[in-house]
C-alpha cells in the first residue's frame, strides 16, 4: 500500500470516527462537527457499520507506516464490535455511557448551541431503541435512569438549553415515560452480558478491543486474582511502617474509617497541590511539555449523582478551554482521602493531561492524535500512579496506601468485570468482592459496579495496559542499560498517540534497537 492510499484511508477513518461520535469532536474542540449529533437509529448504525467495514476491506499490509495502519484497523473494528453489542439498548443509568444521561452531562461542559435542534431526535431515538429491543436493562438501572432524568426535568432551565428548552424537555419527559414503563428489566442476579442474546461472544470481542490483546476472560480473571494476592503483601509492608500492623483487614478498616475528608474544600486543595508538585518535577522525567494548562473544577450539583468520582476532559484544540480535572464531591466525607493524590496523578499530571495534550501537539495524522484506545489511554494513567512514586510525588505513606488502594481497585476490575459478564456473577457478588479486597467506600463500590455492568470490558483496559507498558519499559531498560533515558522513553510513549499495545511494543523495540 502506497503512502497516499494509506493517508486517504486514515482520512476516511477519522471522518467516520468523528461522524459516529460528534460529541467526541466537541470534547476535543475539533471544528467541523459543531452542528452534528449522533443518529441512534438502527438504520444509521448499520450504515456506519457498513461504511467502516468498507474502509477496513481496503486496508492492506504496508511498510510505509505500520503504526497508522494498526490504528486504522483497531479503531474500525472497535466501532463494529460495539455496534454489534447493541449497548445503547440496555445502557440507561451510568455516566457518559448512557446516551441520554451522557448527553445531559456533556451539555454542561462543552458548547452545544449549534446542535440543540438535534437533541429531541437523539433522545427520542434512545427511547425507541429501548422500546423495541430484546435486550433489557437492569431494572435498578431503569429506576436510577428515571430519577436522573426526573431531576433534570424538576430543575430550572439551564443556560445551555437556549431557545430549545421546551422541545428538549418534552423529549426528556417522553424518555422518562419509556423508562418508567419498563417492568421486565433484568434482576441483579443477571447483571452481565452473558445473560443477553449473543452476550458471551459480544463480551469476548469487547474484551479484545478494550485490552487490544487476545487474553481470554478466564486469563484476565486469573490475572486479577494473582495481582490482588500480591498487593496484600505491599499493604502489609506499608501498614507495618505507618501503623505498626501488617494485618491487612485492620489496615483496610483504618483506611475506610479513619482517613476521611472533613469537607469538599480539602478534596480540591489536595488535588491542586498534588498537580503543582507533579508539574514542578515533570521536566526531570519528560522532555516534552503540554502547551495547555490543567485546571481543577468541581462537577456541578445536578450531575453529581451519576458522574464518576473524578475524570479528565481534554483541552480544546483552539485554546478556548484548558484541560480540566473534574472532581465529584458527592459523599466526600465518606471517602478515604488517601486516594486523592494517586487519582490526580492518573487523571491530570503526568497522566491523561500529559498523554492527551502532548499527542495533540504532535505532527501526526489526526486519526492517531485523537484515537480512543482504552488500553493505551488508561494503561498510561495507571502507569503514572506508580511512576509518581518514582518521581517522589506522594506526600506520605498514607498516600502511598492510596496508590495501593487504586491498584487493588484496578486489579479487582479484572476479577469482577469478567465475573459479571463472562461467568454470570450477580451484582451483589461483585459488590462483595470489592468490599473484601479494596478500601473503597460504599458509595464508590456501588458506583463502580454499576459502571462495569453498563460498560462491559472497559474496566479491563487499565491494568492490562499498565502491565504492558511496564513490560515494554523493562525490556528497553535491559537492552539499553546505561543508555536508557527515561525522558526519551516517556516522550516516545506519549508522543506516539494512542496505539494498540502490540504496536507500542514495536515502536519502543525499534527505538531500543536503533544504533
Amino acid at each position: 500500500m502506497v503512502w497516499e492510499d494509506l493517508m486517504s484511508l486514515a482520512d476516511e477513518m477519522f471522518q467516520a470516527m468523528m461522524d459516529s461520535s460528534p460529541l467526541s469532536a466537541a470534547m476535543f474542540g475539533l471544528p467541523g462537527w459543531d452542528d452534528q449529533l449522533e443518529d441512534l437509529s438502527v438504520e444509521s448504525e448499520q450504515a456506519m457499520r457498513a461504511r467502516i467495514a468498507g474502509i477496513l476491506s481496503r486496508v492492506e499490509t504496508s511498510d510505509e507506516d505500520p503504526v497508522t495502519l494498526a490504528v486504522i484497523r483497531q479503531q474500525g473494528q472497535a466501532i463494529i464490535d460495539r455496534t454489534d453489542a447493541r449497548l445503547v439498548e440496555h445502557t440507561v443509568a451510568q455516566g457518559l455511557a448512557a446516551p441520554v444521561n451522557g448527553l445531559l452531562m456533556i451539555a454542561t461542559k462543552v458548547d452545544v448551541s449549534q446542535r440543540l435542534d438535534k437533541f429531541p431526535r437523539y433522545i427520542r431515538q434512545a427511547g425507541q431503541r429501548l422500546r423495541e429491543s430484546d435486550r433489557r436493562p437492569l431494572q435498578r438501572h431503569v429506576e436510577a435512569g428515571v430519577e436522573r432524568v426526573q431531576a433534570f426535568l424538576d430543575s430550572p432551565a439551564q443556560p445551555w438549553e437556549g431557545d430549545h428548552s421546551g422541545e428538549i424537555r418534552a423529549a426528556v419527559a417522553e424518555f422518562r415515560d419509556v423508562l418508567a414503563s419498563i417492568e421486565d428489566g433484568r434482576g441483579d442476579e443477571h447483571a452481565g452480558l452473558c445473560w443477553l442474546p449473543e452476550g458471551e461472544e459480544n463480551y469476548r470481542k469487547l474484551a479484545r478491543n478494550y485490552t487490544t490483546t487476545d487474553r481470554t476472560p478466564d486469563e484476565l480473571h486469573r490475572l486479577g486474582l494473582d495481582l490482588i494476592a500480591g498487593l496484600r503483601e505491599e499493604y502489609a509492608e506499608i501498614g507495618s511502617r505507618l501503623w505498626g500492623t501488617s494485618d491487612v483487614p485492620e489496615i483496610f478498616r483504618r483506611l475506610r474509617t479513619e482517613l476521611l475528608w472533613d469537607n469538599e474544600d480539602q478534596m480540591v486543595e489536595s488535588a491542586v497541590e498534588a498537580i503543582a508538585r507533579a508539574q514542578a518535577e515533570a521536566p526531570n522525567w519528560f522532555g516534552r511539555m503540554p502547551k495547555s494548562e490543567c485546571q481543577v473544577r468541581l462537577v456541578d450539583e445536578a450531575g453529581r449523582s451519576t458522574a464518576p468520582i473524578a475524570f479528565y476532559m481534554p483541552a480544546a484544540q483552539d485554546g478556548s478551554r484548558p484541560g480540566i480535572y473534574w472532581l465529584n464531591p458527592l459523599g466526600a466525607t465518606e471517602r478515604s482521602r488517601t486516594l486523592s493524590e494517586a487519582t490526580a496523578f492518573h487523571e491530570a499530571v503526568p497522566g491523561h493531561h500529559y498523554q492527551v495534550s502532548i499527542a495533540a501537539d504532535m505532527d501526526m495524522h489526526e486519526m492517531r492524535r485523537f484515537a480512543f484506545i482504552e488500553a493505551y489511554l488508561e494503561g498510561w494513567g495507571l502507569y503514572t500512579e506508580r511512576l509518581a512514586d518514582e518521581m517522589g510525588l506522594y506526600s506520605s505513606d498514607e498516600q502511598r496506601l492510596g496508590m495501593l488502594g487504586l491498584d487493588a481497585m484496578r486489579a479487582s476490575r479484572l476479577v469482577v468485570d469478567t465475573g459479571i459478564h463472562a461467568f454470570g456473577w450477580s451484582r451483589q457478588q461483585a459488590i462483595d468482592y470489592l468490599r473484601e479486597n479494596t478500601v473503597m467506600a460504599e458509595p464508590e463500590i456501588i458506583s463502580e459496579i454499576d459502571r462495569y455492568i453498563e460498560m462491559p470490558g472497559q474496566a479491563l483496559a487499565y491494568m492490562v495496559g499498565r502491565l504492558e507498558i511496564l513490560r515494554i519499559r523493562a525490556e528497553a531498560e535491559t537492552k539499553l542499560g546505561d543508555r536508557f533515558d527515561i525522558r526519551a522513553f516517556h516522550d516516545l510513549v506519549v508522543g506516539s498517540g494512542a496505539v494498540p499495545l502490540s504496536t507500542l511494543d514495536q515502536i519502543v523495540t525499534a527505538w531500543a534497537d536503533a544504533p
